[in-house]
């Protein structure tokens, strides 16, 4: 009975530490959008945002939350006797309206960010990885649409791995790196990758951007 039971404690403990992080993150972000907190960059810096391709989306998601809150409210207070099911319905609702606000809040303010000294690749406030631009071969402006709606997607093309940063199941931009090269991602391992795929709505600025800086000569189209 205890061998049983360790295996899902072991299970269950990080997936619910994973969950109140993502939770606290989550309320982070909407404070730090609801203040209109400008975006702390260093000199020469420059954000692109990837919002755009589902931006649309999660406002009709936002949209459907709104309407949907008094609809339920009316129903459980004429259908359900049990007093509490109103606040409780009610509750839940205005928490998912506030996690769908929360989840764009968090797109908006961490974007990718085009430095000086290197590439820093973001998806909401759960990827932030930093890539020197001497780790960089090549960037290319390229569109994919990814078979998969997850965020994170590896796939191995003959002896290279390819990580792939999606938004709304589309990368536009490819990283070539010089040498294979470890991320921290969620799921992913620790298997060294020789390319990153990502999303911008703007590649053709982020890539005039980046091959204004020393260390990208090779950066081509």
């Amino acid at each position: 009975m205890t061998d049983m039971k360790t295996p899902t404690r072991a299970k269950v403990g990080p997936l619910l530490r994973r969950v109140a992080k993502l939770e606290a993150a989550m309320w982070r972000n909407l404070y730090l959008w609801a203040r209109r907190r400008p975006l702390p960059l260093a000199p020469g810096d420059e954000p692109f945002g990837y919002l755009g391709v589902v931006k649309p989306i999660l406002g009709i998601f936002i949209g459907l939350s709104i309407v949907e809150i008094p609809i339920f409210d009316l129903i459980v207070t004429n259908v359900v006797p049990w007093g509490p099911a109103r606040w409780i319905v009610l509750a839940l609702g205005v928490w998912g309206l506030l996690w769908m606000v929360g989840l764009f809040a968090s797109m908006t303010i961490n974007p990718h960010v085009v430095g000086d000294t290197g590439l820093r690749v973001r998806l909401n406030s759960g990827i932030d990885i930093w890539i020197p631009w001497t780790d960089i071969e090549v960037l290319r402006k390229r569109y994919r649409s990814l078979p998969s709606s997850k965020s994170v997607q590896v796939e191995q093309e003959g002896d290279r791995r390819v990580v792939s940063i999606s938004v709304g199941s589309q990368t536009s931009i490819d990283v070539l790196l010089r040498h294979p090269t470890s991320f921290d991602l969620p799921k992913v391992g620790s298997e060294p990758m020789n390319e990153l795929r990502l999303y911008a709505d703007d590649p053709d600025g982020l890539l005039r951007s980046a091959r204004g800086t020393p260390a990208t000569g090779t950066v081509s189209r």
